[in-house]
C-alpha cells in the first residue's frame, strides 16, 4: 500500500522559515510548495531495497536510524519493513547495499532498570526490546518518529552534519527515566573489537566502538549531551563488548530528556568539538527545522511540473536518496581514519567516505557534476587521491576509511575522468593521472592476466567476463585523461587495452563470453546462467545482461554484430526472452526482471538507450519509459533491487528527466522519454537548464521531435556543456513512433 499517509506534512511554522532563509528557488515550484513533503524515506525499506528510514543530512557523517537487530540480507540497513521490533536507535548506516555492516552506538530509551549482560547478541533475548507499529511511525527528510509500545515511550529523532539529536518523551508514571547504550551488539558481518564507555560529568558521557566486519577497522568515537542531570550510570563489560544503562535524575516539564551524540573516527576530541558546534543551547524542533530547511534546499536543485502526486513523490525520494552517499567522514577537527589504518587530517574540506563505485559511477557521480557544489566534486575527487596516497592504489569500495575490495573493475576511473575533462576546479590533474596510472599497473584484482592477455582468462580466474569488460571502459577512461594531459604515448597504450571486450565476443552466439588460456571460449555455455560469485563469467549476473557493456564503444559493438538489424534484433531478445534464470546458485541481485533485463541490478542501468546509436531511438523511448513505471513505485518495495548508495534512485531522476549518460566520462546525455512536462535543473554553474515536453502523457511516450534553445536538434543526446551554459530542451510528444527520426 501507499505511505504516502504516514508522512506527516510540513507545517506552516517549517515553511515560514523556509521561504525566509533565501531559498527563494520554490517560488517557481508548483503552487509554491515545500518539496520536502513528497520525501518518503519508507521508499526501499521493504522488497530488497535495503535503505533505512531514519535521519541524516545531504552526504552527512551521522544517519541516526531505527534498528531491528536482525541479522540478515534484508537488514543490511539495520531495518526492514517487513519487522516490527526494534533494540535501538544506531547513528551509522548504510543506504541500499548487498552487504550489511554499521549499526554502530545504539541507544535506546527505557522506563525502567533492567539486568545488563554485554554477552546476549540475539535480539530475543534482550529484555529492554521494544516494539512498534507502522501506524505510529512518521519518516520525513531529516526527521524519523515512532512510539516505543512496551515503554510508551515517543521516540524523535533528527540530524545534524556530524551529530544526532534524540528527544524522547515518556509516560507521565516514569520513576526511572534512563537510556540503554549497547556498544556489543552486532548485527551481519559486524562485531566489536574494543569497547569503552564512561561519565565526564553530571550532563556529558563518553565512548569508544571499533569494530570488525565489512569495513575491516572501524572507529568510532562519541561523546553524548544531555539535556537533565545524569544520576548513575551503570555498566556492563565483557571482553571486548559493552553495554550500559543510563538514568536521568529527572525529566523537564514536558515529561522529555533530549541527548546530542557528536561523533569523530579519529578522536574524544574531535566528537566533542561536533558537539561543541552543532549542539549549543539547542532545542529539537530547532535541530529538525534546521536539518528540513537543508534538505529544501538540496530538493530545489531539480523543479519538476506535473499533475500526479505519486509520481513526484517517488521522484523526489528517488532526489533525497541520491544525496545520501558518499557521507563525510573527516572529523569537526579535520581529522580521521584513513584507509592505512593511521589518523589524517584534510588539507581543506571534508574527507569522504562510502563509495560504492561499481554502482554510482554510471549516474549517481554524474548527477553532482550537474547539481552539486564545484566544492563538493573536489572533495570527493581529493579524498579519492587521499586514499591512492595513503594505499598506493585508488579505491575500489571504500567503506568507514577502509578498503573493502568489493566488487569488479575498478570504477575510481570514470569518476576522475569525469571531472578532470569537465574542468572541476580544485584538483590536481596530473595527480589524476598518476593515480589511475599506478593503480592500472598493479597485479592485483586479476589485472596481471589482463595485462599478459589482453583479457581476463575464464580458466585461470572467476567473473572473468565482466571484470575484462570494466576494465576496457575503465582503461579507455585513463586514456582521454592521458590525452587531455598531452600524454600521447600513454593514451595510444591505454586505448590499446580499451579494446579488451573484443575477444570476448562471441558473433555466433551473440554473447560476450568466456575465453580460456587456448583461445576457445568455455563450454557448455547458457546465456541464462547466473552463479554468485564463483564458478562464473559473469558477475552477479549473465551473458544476457553483461554483454552490452561496451560504454566507450557502441559502434564497436554494433560492428561486430555485423549490423544496426543484428544489433537491434539482439536487444530485442533481451526484452522478449523469458526471464528464468538457471544455475546452482542464482545471485539474489538478479530482479527487477523485464525480459532478460534486470533493472533491479546496475549492469543493465544504460541498456535500454543503446537503441539511440542503431537508429531506433523510439525503442530506447519505449523501454525507457517502460522501466520507469514498472520498476518503482511509492510503496516500501518500491525499488526493484538494492538501492546501492543512489544508483537506482539517481537512474529514475535522470530517466524521468529525459536524459542519461551512457558513457558517464564522455560528457554527453543521451535523451530517453521524459515523465513531466516540465523539468528545471538548477546546475551548479548557476544557470538553468529547462526540458519541457509537451504533451507528454502515459500514452504520448515518443519523441516527434525536438529542439534545443529554438533551434531543431537531430541527435540523440546533448552535452554537458549544453546542459550546464543553460537552455531549453523541447520535446513534442505523441502517442506513436516515429520511425524515420532517429533522436
Amino acid at each position: 500500500m501507499s505511505l504516502s499517509k504516514n508522512i506527516i506534512r510540513v507545517g506552516k511554522a517549517v515553511l515560514a522559515l523556509w521561504l525566509t532563509t533565501g531559498l527563494t528557488a520554490c517560488e517557481t515550484q508548483q503552487d509554491n510548495q515545500s518539496l520536502i513533503q513528497y520525501v518518503n524515506p519508507f521508499i526501499g525499506t521493504g522488497g530488497h531495497g535495503h535503505t533505512f528510514p531514519g535521519a541524516t543530512l545531504p552526504f552527512g557523517g551521522v544517519q541516526v536510524s531505527p534498528v531491528n537487530g536482525q541479522s540478515g540480507w534484508d537488514w543490511v540497513s539495520g531495518y526492514h519493513y517487513s519487522d516490527s521490533l526494534l533494540v535501538g536507535f544506531g547513528h551509522l548506516h548504510l543506504s541500499g547495499t548487498g552487504i550489511g555492516d554499521l549499526n554502530d552506538i545504539l541507544i535506546l530509551p527505557t522506563t525502567q532498570a533492567y539486568p545488563l549482560d554485554a554477552k546476549i547478541n540475539q535480539r530475543d533475548k534482550l529484555p529492554y526490546l521494544e516494539k512498534y507499529t507502522h501506524a505510529n511511525e512518521v519518516a520525513q527528510a531529516g526527521y524519523y518518529k515512532t512510539h516505543l509500545l512496551n515503554s510508551d515511550i515517543i521516540a524523535e529523532v533528527t540530524a545534524g552534519k556530524r551529530v544526532g539529536f534524540h528527544q524522547w518523551t515518556f509516560p507521565e508514571n516514569t520513576q526511572k527515566p534512563s537510556a540503554i547504550i549497547d556498544l556489543g551488539f552486532a548485527v551481519n558481518w559486524d562485531g566489536a573489537v574494543d569497547t569503552e564507555f564512561e561519565q565526564v560529568d553530571k550532563y556529558t558521557l563518553r565512548g569508544k566502538r571499533f569494530s570488525k566486519g565489512w569495513a575491516e577497522d572501524q572507529r568510532v568515537f562519541f561523546q553524548v549531551k544531555t539535556s537533565e542531570e545524569v544520576e548513575k550510570v551503570e555498566i556492563n563489560k565483557e571482553g571486548k563488548r559493552l553495554v550500559a544503562q543510563v538514568f536521568f535524575k529527572n525529566t523537564d516539564e514536558n515529561k522529555q530528556v533530549r541527548i546530542a551524540v557528536g561523533i569523530s573516527s579519529a578522536s574524544y576530541n574531535g566528537a566533542h568539538l561536533a558537539l561543541l558546534e552543532e549542539a549549543n543551547n539547542w532545542t529539537f524542533e530547532e535541530k529538525k527545522k534546521e536539518a528540513q530547511s537543508v534538505w529544501e534546499k538540496a530538493l530545489n536543485q531539480v523543479q519538476i511540473t506535473s499533475s500526479d502526486e505519486k509520481q513526484k513523490e517517488i521522484f523526489y525520494t528517488a532526489l533525497y536518496h541520491s544525496k545520501i552517499a558518499p557521507v563525510t567522514h573527516s572529523d569537526a577537527e579535520g581529522f580521521y581514519k584513513g584507509a592505512d589504518h593511521e589518523v589524517h587530517k584534510t588539507k581543506g574540506g571534508d574527507f569522504y567516505s562510502t563509495f560504492s563505485l561499481w554502482d554510482t559511477f554510471r549516474a549517481v557521480h554524474p548527477l553532482f557534476t550537474i547539481l552539486e557544489p564545484e566544492k563538493f566534486n573536489a572533495d570527493l575527487i581529493n579524498s579519492m587521491l587521499a586514499h591512492y596516497d595513503q594505499t598506493g592504489i585508488l579505491p575500489v569500495w571504500a567503506l568507514a576509511g577502509n578498503e573493502t575490495n568489493c566488487m569488479t573493475g575498478y570504477h575510481s576511473m570514470p569518476v576522475l575522468a569525469d571531472a578532470v575533462l569537465k574542468g572541476i576546479k580544485g584538483i590536481d590533474a596530473e595527480k589524476v593521472f598518476e593515480a589511475m596510472k599506478a593503480t592500472s599497473l598493479q597485479d592485483a584484482r586479476g589485472l596481471k592476466l589482463y595485462k599478459e592477455y589482453g583479457f581476463i582468462p575464464a580458466d585461470l580466474e572467476d567473473e572473468s567476463v565482466t571484470t575484462t569488460l570494466e576494465y576496457a571502459y575503465d582503461d579507455w577512461c585513463i586514456a582521454q585523461v592521458a590525452k587531455h594531459l598531452g600524454k600521447e604515448e600513454d593514451y595510444k597504450v591505454y586505448m590499446k587495452r580499451s579494446e579488451g571486450y573484443k575477444p570476448l565476443f562471441d558473433k555466433e552466439t551473440g554473447f560476450m563470453r568466456g575465453r580460456q588460456t587456448d583461445g576457445t571460449f568455455r563450454t557448455p555455455f547458457d546465456p541464462k546462467e547466473a552463479n554468485h560469485r564463483e564458478n562464473t563469467d559473469y558477475t552477479e549476473g549473465n551473458a544476457f545482461q553483461h554483454s552490452w557493456f561496451v560504454l566507450h564503444d557502441v559502434q564497436g559493438l554494433i560492428n561486430m554484430f555485423g549490423s544496426n538489424e543484428a544489433f537491434v534484433a539482439k536487444l530485442d531478445e533481451l526484452f522478449t526472452e523469458s526471464s528464468e534464470i538457471s544455475g546452482e546458485h542464482v545471485s539474489p541481485d538478479i530482479s527487477g526482471m523485464i525480459g532478460q533485463y534486470a533493472h533491479g541490478n546496475e549492469p543493465s542501468h544504460h541498456i535500454a538507450y543503446l537503441y539511440n546509436y542503431a537508429g531506433q531511438a523510439w525503442k530506447t523511448q519505449e523501454k525507457v519509459r517502460e522501466i520507469l513505471e514498472t520498476q518503482y513505485d511509492n510503496t516500501p518495495d518500491g525499488i526493484s533491487g538494492n538501492e546501492d548508495c543512489g544508483q537506482m534512485s539517481a537512474w529514475y531522476v535522470f530517466s524521468s528527466a529525459g536524459l542519461y549518460p551512457v558513457n558517464p566520462a564522455n560528457g554527453y546525455y543521451d535523451i530517453g522519454s521524459p515523465l513531466f512536462e516540465n523539468v528545471k535543473l538548477n546546475t551548479s554553474s548557476g544557470k538553468t537548464f529547462e526540458i519541457i515536453s509537451n504533451n507528454v502523457s502515459d500514452q504520448n511516450i515518443y519523441i516527434q521531435s525536438a529542439s534545443l534553445n529554438g533551434e531543431p536538434l537531430n541527435t540523440y543526446r546533448i552535452s554537458h556543456k549544453q546542459l550546464m551554459n543553460g537552455g531549453t530542451l523541447v520535446l513534442e510528444m505523441g502517442p506513436k513512433p516515429l520511425k524515420e527520426i532517429n533522436l
